[in-house]
């Protein structure tokens, strides 16, 4: 996983529109986008690029590396959010 999704997340979608992997969900589209609190991205499918951070309008989404400690447990959320 290279980048998180943490709980300041407003779902405007727009991480969305510019990723390049489609690794992050729901989509607007998706049966579980109302229910969802936040968007997540897929640890398998992130390829790093980074496109989806200048365009998060609630600074949500963090390199794993700039992830602040106290957010640390959306690492397993957005995981835990692809498992089947």
């Amino acid at each position: 996983m290279a980048f998180v999704i943490t709980d300041t997340c407003v779902k405007d979608s727009l991480c969305v529109e510019v990723c390049p992997a489609d690794c992050i969900h729901p989509k607007q589209d998706e049966p579980d986008f109302k229910a969802a609190r936040q968007m997540y991205v897929d640890p398998e499918g992130c390829i790093d690029c980074g496109a989806c951070v200048p365009v998060c309008t609630s600074d949500s989404i963090y390199a794993l590396e700039d992830l602040p400690e106290d957010k640390k447990e959306f690492i397993e959320t957005n995981a835990a959010h692809f498992k089947i």
